[in-house]
């Protein structure tokens, strides 16, 4: 772990020293990036007969988020490269980004808690190392955290340091980016997996990686936040740490490819049935929070697949499923146990608009028995509380038309329709409408 500290608060020290020496544009820092992202989005009135403080609102919602990101990265000796990105999110999303299990924008996953200001602050800032295993070798184009030129094909590789889990794990070519695919949370992501992150989706670690041809093996282990949905994070790995294993299979870089995930969360977490035995002896509303005890567990599963059909790969299908045991409480992403979700992506070259996309998406979210029964009962998690729950699987469809304007600017219609919000049969349906501009330098 010392080591570990030391490469994390290395680099930007290291880089000042070189550069200031006049040193080889080996050492010059290079803009990767940036990018603008604007979301106006209106939610409907919904049939509500309760509501709880987390439910979606019942009268119509409008609002809209700003998201802008810089990107940085720096060639450093050895075969390291030292990346450094800084964001700012203004806005909020509709019904105060609650309510719902699929949530309906994902920038608002950068939005922080109300504390937390809207400020520039830093998403990530981390060292990236190859190893070689063989001649073979693929060109690398200029893009976010990635450095332009040529790298192994087959290689050791390693990155320490403050990122996204998603950003190794869960990568989906047809629905993988909030700004320019689905926005909805469980159409972007495995919203069972509950992976390691501070509020604004961000935490510190280490992953580890094979990359060989056609299949490649990842491990990461990150820092866990203190509470659910925190923004401070447990500085010790031994108290509180988030790991997940993924092994993908890729025959050709531009064929089809399953991912298999599996993962496993150590952190203070409250226990369903323990929150409902302790609500029912003393005659309350159980409160998850307040039964948070060290060393509690969170394990589950993931599958992800895409099928390129035609146009170079521009079209195809995605598929994603997802598990966990939902004995303790949702802790960093979202309330969702068990996901299933699919769909295709359609490129406009079929009607002459080849940078153009169409995607539709369908998704059914599920809790497990304990925490449909807490959430009856009255208890609360950090995106859900009705006050009461009449079961039912959340049911989202999304479809979007992503229209290209030049080589830098897209804008994107949206519709969401989502059935049982909240997991609440007597609550809904929900509409959502957007228009989002994407802009990408």
């Amino acid at each position: 772990m010392r080591f570990a500290r030391f490469l994390l608060a290395a680099p930007l020290a290291l880089v000042a020293t070189l550069t200031h020496a006049g040193d080889a544009p080996l050492f010059v820092p290079q803009w990767l990036g940036a990018q603008y992202t604007f979301v106006d989005q209106h939610q409907s009135s919904l049939h509500s007969p309760y509501a709880g403080p987390l439910s979606l609102h019942a009268r119509s919602d409008t609002r809209r988020s700003d998201t802008f990101g810089a990107y940085f990265g720096v060639a450093l000796p050895a075969r390291l490269q030292f990346y450094f990105d800084v964001e700012m999110f203004k806005g909020g999303g509709v019904s105060d980004a609650t309510g719902l299990g699929g949530l309906t924008n994902g920038d608002v996953i950068r939005a922080g808690t109300t504390g937390l200001g809207k400020s520039p602050y830093v998403a990530r800032r981390f060292l990236r190392w190859t190893l070689p295993l063989g001649d073979a070798t693929s060109t690398v184009e200029r893009a976010q955290d990635q450095l332009p030129g040529t790298e192994a094909v087959r290689r050791i590789e390693v990155k320490v340091g403050k990122m996204a889990v998603g950003d190794d794990f869960d990568k989906n070519r047809y629905a993988g980016s909030t700004r320019t695919q689905f926005m909805n949370w469980t159409l972007f992501n495995d919203t069972a997996w509950d992976f390691a992150a501070d509020t604004r989706g961000y935490t510190d670690g280490v992953m580890l990686a094979w990359v060989d041809a056609g299949w490649s093996l990842r491990y990461g282990v990150y820092r866990m936040p203190f509470h659910a949905n925190g923004q401070r994070l447990v500085p010790s790995l031994r108290r509180a740490r988030g790991e997940q294993t993924e092994l993908t299979v890729q025959p050709d870089p531009d064929g089809w490819a399953l991912r298999l995930l599996a993962f496993r969360n150590t952190a203070s977490m409250g226990v369903y049935r323990q929150a409902i035995a302790a609500a029912r002896a003393s005659g309350s509303v159980p409160d998850i929070a307040a039964d948070e005890r060290p060393g509690q567990h969170k394990y589950g599963f993931g599958l992800n697949g895409e099928l390129p059909l035609a146009d170079h790969g521009d079209s195809g299908l995605f598929m994603r499923a997802g598990w966990n045991d939902g004995r303790t409480e949702s802790f960093a992403f979202t309330e969702v146990d068990r996901t299933l979700s699919g769909g295709f992506q359609l490129s406009g070259v079929h009607w002459n608009r080849p940078g153009d996309h169409l995607g539709v998406g369908v998704a059914f979210n599920a809790l497990s028995p304990g925490h449909r029964e807490y959430l009856a009962l009255g208890g609360e998690g950090f995106v859900l509380g009705d006050g009461a729950l009449h079961y039912g699987k959340e049911q989202i469809l999304e479809t979007y038309y992503n229209l290209s304007i030049g080589k830098h600017l897209t804008l994107s219609p949206d519709l969401q329709l989502v059935r049982n919000p909240g997991y609440n049969r007597d609550r809904g349906p929900a509409r959502f409408v957007a228009l989002r501009a994407h802009l990408e330098l």
